[in-house]
């Protein structure tokens, strides 16, 4: 049996789901946005991928869609409507990629890219020619006749330009501009007005008046044949030119790919346009071009194999708080913040959130354990938006406002501010100490994280992002993306350097770096060589400690205190789980004289098979060699990759050693 906290969590998603499916597809009245709802479904999805046992045949996610409402005829779909499965991000992209291919038994794969409207879906049917049925796709078997509805739109043809007997697929949609219109009008008859286009549109398509659907100039795109009298094309990318030419409207978006990266840079392109249009685009519709391909392919209970629904960056997503942790500011105010589950939300990857003061937390009732609502401020600052207590744990308790916090220094002490809702440290200067410390911690003569100066680890600690030096190895590319001067590009080269120290930092520059009294970068290098892990110093004994040439008494009894403090002691526990510390003795301190390459200067150009850039640079350094950006005569050797650069024809003029990939790979073995 899984899990009972999973079968809870499970028992209480179904009824959650279930109920915004209904508000949504029936009385299209949702209370979540789109992308909110998504995240709540796929973690349905996972929780049954990983306890299949727990499905049940009423499940939301063995559904297509919503109910029929019963004050519409009901019309039984002849060809069942599928939904599409989603995807997020590029790797799952790939994997429907890998999924395709395999099935296919071949590389040979075209694909079809089409812009995925936020509208509401119609199934047309058409006898020799001319329009019969028009209803929506209800839960994929029954729909709704909104025939009297949908011929009020100018552009579903009411006559084909062949006497074709067709079944076709589109959706019904409105415009930012008719929204706006149709907005004024609710608001002058006191009437609540839509929340975006896609609701418009659904609630136009289901008045029982037609003479208000004509009112509200709908429009459509359609975009399938599900059946036809006449031959089907061979490809889709045919089928959508042969709905042209029967006299539908067809987006003219549609874009034709032979690898999955060029569909991947088809999306990135559309997310950064998607609002030129006039028309809301939630994603990109992705289809196996070939109709054999397709066919081969086939379908999964709920969803073809051959097609994926490729999303946008969620605006709104659901996520966990997994702790609320008070954060110390530059001024002394205590600023609570939620650390989160690692959402993807607006394009970039978030783990925490700020609480703004007690009486926010109040108000909203977060607690540890709670999943969230979670959306970005101005596209830029993660905001918690509400929690959704049907899914809370059961024994959850509310948060409780200390009365004391460790990192405001002397006792603790903490007060409310006159007539405010912040908190801050009675003792002032505990900032400034910790604010020295952090940026001893990120030096070159400490774990040396490239790109995290003064200035950023001060905005760090300004915005609240950490309060312990493990959360730098937390840190994700949307959390940066808040503070001033950071871009997409420079986040991620900055969470590059960060993760690159947490794969391998040596035992001394760690030493270094947590500002224990009395040890600084020689102390440090002399313990490493005499302990193998940061563990045996923690044990180590004052005695022990005054046994190593360098270390006295006064030394040795600052270092058994600081191990021995509990909040020291859960630090490193907490270091050890995001950083792989590499064992005594192999520290990259270029001063050892003791390392082979000491006082030699590397130069790199070009690419190599065997290693990037970064690694071969670490292996020089982890030797003792210094690796210049230059080339000079004080240049020892240039090591030259594949497509070198000027850098090899500058060594080649200056008489510098020239080594190429082999001899390289022999070089390292031969020292390490």
């Amino acid at each position: 049996m899984p899990p009972k906290d999973i079968r809870d969590r499970y028992e209480k998603l179904q009824k959650l789901v279930q109920h915004h499916r209904y508000l949504y597809y029936v009385l299209e009245q949702p209370e979540l946005a789109d992308s909110a709802y998504d995240e709540l479904e796929q973690e349905l999805v996972r929780i049954e991928q990983a306890y299949p046992e727990l499905v049940t045949p009423d499940s939301p996610t063995q559904r297509v869609g919503g109910e029929a409402q019963t004050a519409f005829k009901k019309v039984t779909h002849v060809v069942p409507q599928w939904s599409f499965n989603d995807a997020f991000m590029p790797e799952d992209m790939r994997e429907f990629d890998t999924r395709v291919k395999r099935v296919l038994k071949t590389d040979a794969v075209e694909y079809i890219c089409e812009l995925k409207i936020d509208g509401l879906k119609v199934v047309l049917t058409y006898e020799r020619g001319v329009l019969t049925t028009a209803a929506t796709r209800g839960d994929g078997v029954v729909g709704e006749d909104v025939m009297h509805n949908v011929r009020t739109i100018a552009s579903v043809p009411l006559r084909l330009e062949r006497e074709a007997d067709c079944i076709v697929e589109g959706e019904v949609w409105m415009s930012e501009k008719a929204l706006a219109k149709v907005n004024r009008e609710r608001e002058k008859n006191d009437e609540p007005v839509f929340a975006n286009p896609r609701n418009a549109a659904a609630g136009s398509i289901r008045q029982l008046d037609p003479k208000v659907a004509a009112a509200r100039g709908l429009d459509t795109f359609i975009y399938d044949v599900a059946q036809t009298s006449e031959t089907l094309p061979e490809t889709q990318q045919e089928e959508l030119q042969y709905l042209k030419q029967l006299g539908f409207k067809v987006n003219t978006h549609f874009k034709l790919f032979d690898s999955i990266d060029s569909v991947i840079g088809y999306w990135q392109e559309w997310q950064h346009k998607n609002k030129s249009q006039g028309y809301w685009i939630d994603g990109v519709v992705v289809k196996v071009n070939s109709r054999a391909q397709q066919e081969q392919l086939g379908y999964t209970g709920k969803a073809p194999r051959f097609a994926i629904a490729f999303k946008f960056p969620a605006e709104q997503v659901t996520t966990v708080v997994e702790d609320i942790v008070l954060q110390v500011g530059r001024t002394g105010v205590l600023t609570p913040v939620a650390h989160l589950r690692p959402v993807l939300v607006a394009g970039s990857v978030v783990s925490r959130a700020t609480l703004h003061n007690e009486d926010e937390i109040r108000r909203l009732d977060v607690r540890v354990g709670d999943t969230v609502v979670l959306q970005k401020a101005g596209d830029v600052i993660p905001d918690i938006v509400r929690v959704l207590t049907e899914l809370r744990p059961k024994q959850s308790k509310p948060y409780r406002w200390p009365t004391k916090v460790a990192e405001c220094g002397d006792d603790g002490s903490i007060e409310r501010i006159p007539g405010q809702a912040a908190w801050r440290c009675v003792y002032k200067d505990s900032f400034a100490q910790l604010r020295r410390k952090f940026r001893h911690f990120a030096s070159k003569s400490a774990l040396n994280i490239e790109g995290l100066g003064p200035s950023t680890v001060d905005a760090l600690l300004e915005a609240n992002m950490v309060q312990h030096f493990d959360d730098f190895f937390t840190l994700k590319e949307g959390d940066l993306l808040q503070l001033e001067g950071f871009a997409e590009v420079s986040a991620k080269k900055l969470i590059d350097s960060i993760k690159k120290v947490a794969d391998g930092v040596s035992l001394a520059r760690l030493l270094t770096g947590l500002s224990i009294p009395q040890v600084g970068e020689e102390t440090a290098i002399l313990l490493a060589r005499q302990f193998e892990t940061i563990d045996d110093i923690v044990k180590a004994t004052e005695e022990e400690l005054q046994t190593i040439n360098g270390i006295g008494d006064v030394v040795a009894r600052e270092i058994v205190q600081w191990f021995a403090l509990t909040d020291n002691k859960q630090l490193i526990s907490r270091l050890k789980k995001v950083l792989q510390i590499e064992k005594g003795v192999r520290n990259l301190f270029s001063q050892s004289n003791q390392l082979p390459l000491v006082g030699k200067t590397f130069v790199l150009t070009g690419t190599m098979a065997s290693m990037s850039r970064d690694e071969a640079k670490e292996k020089l350094r982890k030797l003792g060699a210094d690796v210049s950006s230059s080339v000079s005569k004080k240049t020892y050797a240039v090591v030259a990759g594949e497509e070198a650069g000027s850098k090899l024809d500058k060594a080649i003029e200056l008489g510098v050693t020239v080594l190429n990939e082999q001899e390289f790979l022999v070089l390292l073995t031969q020292y390490s």
